[in-house]
């Protein structure tokens, strides 16, 4: 007999798991399908966090050994075990697996593990091996994801050629690696491995790096990384490979067009990611995607078929965790008749490297292609007395405000715990706050947070510290 649902979600990372939860909640007999045997995605499994716990663990040691006697903390000799690094972020990822699990139970949504298939708007198989079932559902929401994309002449083998997740797999730091795009992931990983003794070699198609940061912070980004032994080529593309069993040998086309030879023991390839629907069935079905492949949705997560949703990676928009986290949630919703909200100005984006960076809002440059009269004004962490303190005074607040209205439509932090900090921003942004709100609230002395309130000083020229 099938079985029937009111809602069935199709994918476990971290828009498909938050929907199936938000779904029982709300009541509604729900079912999650998810192709692996680990709930979590990609997020939880090889993506943002195996990339934290490696990136945390690399930069305790890069801190012991590069700043320990600044603080009086010395060490004769300082080494790291790579393969305990790698059992950590396991343990992590697993208890992780073992938490949604124990969510899912608890709300009690129906597991199911396979490739999901859609049959027609209502009906969805489910294939493990050579066994099959098939479910019906009045919803099912669309939550699967997306992949890494490989240079055509270089395809992911996960051992020399790496996509993220053969990164955060390696048997052991590579004396040279070379990175294929500077966009978040490629820093990100780079960073992990150059704190561990990697020659780390970037190779940017475009003249910046994070290209989608304001460019204050790119700027200053790539000055601390290069700072960190990294090095950058902008305005560079790979043109061909060669591969052996030592090493990859790849030719780099520079900005003068001339061509360079650069040999590494590992390529990671990070030029970004495309929506998985592989075995979807959404030609089957008729469901409308773009050209890129991404699912075209209404205003309300709808697809073309109004009973199916589409959230996350899939359809068009940031490739973020809790975007998608948050259109999930959303989606549930909207089948309860319910009128949610999100507001896409309010969802920041970080970049977990050392130090961190975190924006939310139009750039400066987006301010400008607007038409916008604005005005800005930003803060040194030098200047704060809790980044003195702990040593990490690299960084600055940068916040964008509109000059008639002094709402705040943009802010940038580079610095020590920016993910953190950017929440205040992210509560400005969402609530339509202005300079002098953030301005004239408290802030607890010392901390790092007062470089935020300065920040909004500085923009009518107030700052104290500055």
């Amino acid at each position: 007999m099938t079985e029937n649902y009111d809602v069935v979600v199709i994918g476990s990372g971290p828009g498909g798991y938050v929907a199936a939860i938000r779904s029982a909640q709300l009541g509604l007999k729900t079912a999650c399908v998810e192709k692996t045997p680990e709930l979590g995605g990609t997020c939880l499994n090889v993506g943002c966090i195996p990339s934290k716990a490696l990136l945390h663990s690399s930069e305790l040691y890069w801190t012991l050994t590069h700043h320990g006697k600044t603080h009086g903390i010395e060490i004769s000799e300082a080494h790291f075990n790579f393969e305990q690094m790698m059992a950590r972020k396991k343990k992590i990822v697993s208890s992780f697996n073992e938490g949604i699990a124990g969510l899912f139970k608890k709300n009690k949504i129906t597991r199911l593990t396979g490739t999901a298939t859609l049959l027609n708007s209502t009906t969805v198989s489910i294939s493990q091996g050579s066994a099959s079932q098939e479910i019906t559902a009045r919803n099912i929401i669309l939550a699967t994801g997306s992949e890494p994309i490989a240079l055509p002449f270089l395809p992911f083998d996960e051992r020399k050629v790496l996509s993220s997740t053969g990164a955060l797999s390696l048997q052991q730091p590579p004396q040279k690696l070379l990175v294929v795009g500077a966009g978040i992931i490629g820093v990100e990983l780079g960073s992990v491995y150059a704190r561990l003794g990697s020659k780390v070699t970037f190779v940017e198609f475009l003249d910046r790096i994070c290209p989608t940061l304001d460019e204050s912070l790119s700027k200053e980004l790539q000055r601390l990384l290069q700072a960190q032994g990294m090095h950058f080529h902008l305005s560079s593309k790979v043109t061909a490979a060669t591969l052996n069993e030592r090493n990859l040998s790849l030719k780099v086309q520079m900005p003068d067009q001339s061509l360079q030879e650069m040999s590494a023991d590992n390529v990671l390839v990070c030029i970004g990611r495309k929506p998985y629907t592989e075995g979807l069935g959404l030609n089957k079905v008729g469901i409308a995607v773009t050209e890129r492949g991404f699912v075209k949705i209404d205003g309300t997560f709808r697809t073309n078929i109004p009973n199916i949703f589409a959230i996350g990676d899939i359809v068009d928009g940031p490739m973020l965790a809790h975007k998608a986290s948050e259109e999930g949630i959303a989606a549930v919703e909207i089948i309860c008749g319910h009128r949610p909200k999100i507001e896409y100005a309010a969802i920041p984006n970080v970049v977990y490297t050392h130090p961190e960076v975190a924006s939310i809002g139009m750039t400066e440059a987006e301010a400008k292609a607007a038409g916008l009269s604005f005005t800005t004004g930003s803060f040194p962490f030098k200047a704060n007395s809790r980044a003195r303190c702990t040593g990490e005074e690299e960084g600055f607040v940068k916040m964008i405000a509109e000059v008639k209205t002094g709402i705040i439509i943009g802010i940038h932090i580079i610095g020590a715990h920016a993910s953190e900090l950017i929440a205040e921003g992210a509560l400005a942004i969402q609530k339509r706050a202005t300079i002098q709100e953030i301005a004239s609230t408290p802030h607890a002395h010392p901390t790092l947070s007062e470089a935020v309130k300065e920040a909004a000083l500085a923009v009518d020229k107030r700052a104290i510290h500055k």
